[in-house]
């Protein structure tokens, strides 16, 4: 017991002397130096993701602030696509599903009431969320009686990294939204599945527009506000950086110089001849995002194609690419443009006359 002290003391000691002190050792290389730039990159990522993540926590207790008094809130969690890439194809889980979080907002007026029309709401954003600053709009749908959904597809802020790392930019984005449209004609009793429409702004209006080209026997009737409908053309007049946010894996993965046709695939105005759904459209002449020549291609598009559907370009409306969703009498007016073209179709009970 005693030898056993000693040598214990003398490690000790041992380990104490050489405190704060590089020991070589022959049997064992020396670790490769750190790089410092990407250790600083990888720590201001973890915490721009923490912040999004407490930011989204908070935005959620908001909705039922702003919306418990009128709104039964819940969020929800569904199975879509499993991720486009993997890193790790053998591993264990790796074709998963991609678990889609989402909100539903049911009327307290209308709770009783048997059956409702159903509206999925996309949000806008290539790296967005349902926030709070749709309340009003939320709060107008529900005054008149609809059903929402509102899913969280993939690439969507507040959920981490790896969520966000999985967009998949104008391909199975599109698949979340349908797949948690079908979830709700399954799982919420109140939704009348020959009720269903579905509502998007900007890269929502873009979802929208290729769920309905798509699977026009899922949806009623569709609203594409401001909505991105070319990709080539969109990226002729964006910055070099943000074309080349699109070659990188997370989102196309290719140069349209690379592969013209896949991102053909994924524009509207290059889908146009499919639509089958009463459609509105409403665009701007001074958005700063969208520009409005992308949308009058998809407005020429469908007219050659001899499609019915409606449309409005606002002439310089004050608020650019977010007119019709501002606290203004202009966007109330578009925005009652839009709640009676649903309403023809999807008769809620309170529908604006």
């Amino acid at each position: 017991m005693y030898n056993l002290y000693l040598v214990t003391l003398f490690s000790f000691l041992l380990h104490v002397t050489t405190y704060g002190q590089t020991v070589p050792s022959p049997q064992t290389a020396s670790p490769t130096p750190i790089d410092l730039n990407e250790r600083v990159r990888m720590l201001e990522e973890n915490q721009r993701f923490s912040d999004q993540g407490l930011a989204k926590s908070v935005d959620d207790l908001l909705w039922y602030q702003k919306l418990g008094d009128v709104a039964i809130i819940d969020k929800v969690r569904y199975a879509s696509k499993p991720p486009h890439v993997i890193k790790n194809p053998t591993g264990q889980g790796a074709n998963n599903p991609v678990v889609i979080p989402a909100y539903t907002f049911v009327s307290r007026k209308f709770a009783s009431s048997k059956k409702l029309p159903l509206l999925i709401f996309v949000h806008d954003g290539i790296h967005g969320d349902f926030s709070t600053l749709y309340a009003h709009v939320v709060r107008e749908l529900l005054d008149q009686g609809y059903l929402i959904l509102a899913p969280e597809y993939r690439g969507s802020v507040g959920y981490g990294g790896a969520f966000y790392n999985q967009i998949d930019y104008g391909d199975y984005e599109n698949d979340d939204v349908l797949a948690g449209k079908r979830w709700a004609v399954e799982n919420m009793p109140q939704v009348d599945a020959d009720r269903v429409g579905i509502i998007g702004w900007s890269h929502g209006g873009m979802i929208t527009l290729m769920n309905i080209f798509d699977h026009p026997e899922d949806y009623k009737v569709a609203y594409a506000g401001v909505p991105v409908t070319d990709i080539i053309a969109r990226l002729g007049y964006k910055p070099a950086s943000y074309r080349t946010i699109f070659s990188a894996a997370t989102h196309i993965g290719k140069d349209p110089s690379d592969n013209v046709a896949e991102y053909r695939r994924r524009s509207p105005v290059w889908n146009a001849q499919k639509l089958k759904t009463p459609l509105l459209i409403h665009t701007n002449t001074n958005d700063e995002d969208v520009n409005v020549l992308e949308v009058e291609s998809l407005i020429n598009a469908l007219k050659a194609h001899e499609k019915k559907f409606e449309y409005k370009i606002y002439q310089d409306a004050p608020g650019g690419h977010s007119f019709n969703r501002l606290d203004t009498k202009l966007a109330r007016d578009s925005r009652e443009e839009i709640y009676k073209f649903l309403a023809k179709y999807l008769t809620p009970p309170a529908a604006v006359k």
